[in-house]
């Protein structure tokens, strides 16, 4: 390439992040509303519950107090229990005895579910709380052990700085509708079906 083409190329990435970092800076200048926010985490793929717990490492570095209610899957031994559980400043609650196919009751999947609903229902009032992660919340919607008319008017009454963070598949539409920022996680490829186990860490 001559000296001439460089300086022109140069000179076109030059004007081209010029403009972008324009557009960026006028939206950052634009958004000036504080509030808490609802997250909704969903879909097949892994990481909802990672993501969540990235939030909660960030609250922790502000120094805010966080609270984790686990359902479902609540019984298991898993890598950010083992290290959040025992931070200051973060309540960690287990709201289930294990997936449904290991319990095999319905009747104890759904008491476990609304005895952590209820510890949840507290913090979800306390202003005191920064962040309330719902961890697979979405399937005591989907299995119907709580209803949508139990949640939606806590969540709704919840104090204005707080904000919650609900994970798991198959997201009710309420639940999305009412979120203000929603990602859905695509399953493309998962070792476990290839035959590798979970492994410490990585998968919990």
């Amino acid at each position: 390439m001559s000296l001439d083409k460089e300086e022109a190329a140069r000179a076109a990435h030059k004007a081209r992040t010029q403009k972008h970092k324009e557009v960026v800076d006028a939206k950052i200048a634009a958004a000036q509303t504080d509030k808490g926010l609802l997250l909704v985490l969903t879909g097949n793929g892994k990481g909802k519950s990672s993501s969540a717990f990235g939030m909660v490492a960030r609250m922790l570095g502000y120094g805010r107090r966080v609270a984790i209610f686990q359902f479902i899957k609540g019984a298991e031994n898993v890598g950010e229990r083992a290290f959040f559980s025992a931070l200051p400043g973060v309540i960690w609650e287990k709201c289930g005895e294990g997936f449904t196919w290991e319990t095999q009751s319905r009747e104890r999947d759904i008491a476990a579910a609304r005895a952590g609903w209820e510890k949840a229902k507290a913090a979800l009032q306390d202003p005191d709380i920064a962040l309330v992660v719902l961890d697979e919340l979405t399937y005591l919607v989907t299995y119907r052990y709580l209803e949508l008319e139990e949640i939606m008017p806590v969540l709704e009454a919840r104090p204005p700085m707080q904000h919650v963070v609900i994970t798991g598949r198959s997201a009710h539409k309420t639940l999305v509708d009412a979120a203000d920022t929603v990602s859905a996680i695509a399953d493309v490829k998962h070792a476990f079906r290839d035959g590798v186990r979970a492994q410490e860490g990585i998968d919990r």
